[in-house]
């Protein structure tokens, strides 16, 4: 029986390497102490400010590591794309994904900061993406009846 192979996985690596390369790029000027060049003028005053880091941990660090598990989640969904538990798992991680981003850019930043960090937003984009397509892959598999 000639099965087709689910995309889902695959544009799920492709969305975690490329939050790989946004939250590596904050990590490389927050271990500098640098503020990288941004297009909107709001990325200075978000990650020197108060709110950047968790205790004493930068942010951009934190999304590196949620990044570097997403590709490891996103891997072994390739390999096994009809396990329930990895769905899930995958579904779950991702909205607590898209959560923390909605808390950070609406209310951290927005409110709190008044100024928007453009590294941030694509985070923020990517972590969206990466919850539709955890979803889309789950409806997929016909798991929801």
């Amino acid at each position: 029986m000639n099965q087709r192979l689910p995309l889902a996985p695959y544009i799920l690596i492709a969305l975690a390497l490329i939050g790989l390369g946004d939250t590596l790029y904050l990590s490389y000027f927050q271990y500098y102490n640098a503020v990288p060049g941004c297009a909107i003028k709001g990325c200075e005053e978000v990650l020197t400010s108060e709110y950047s880091k968790f205790f004493g941990v930068p942010w951009s660090y934190l999304g590196l590591v949620y990044y570097a598990y997403m590709l490891a989640l996103a891997v072994l969904l390739a390999i096994e794309p009809r396990s329930l538990a990895l769905c899930i798992g995958a579904l779950a991680y991702t909205g607590l994904g898209v959560l923390y981003s909605a808390y950070a850019i609406f209310y951290v930043q927005l409110t709190l900061i008044g100024a928007i960090c453009q590294y941030c937003a694509i985070s923020a984009l990517l972590a969206l993406f990466l919850f539709s397509t955890s979803f889309w892959h789950w409806r997929s598999n016909r798991f929801v009846k």
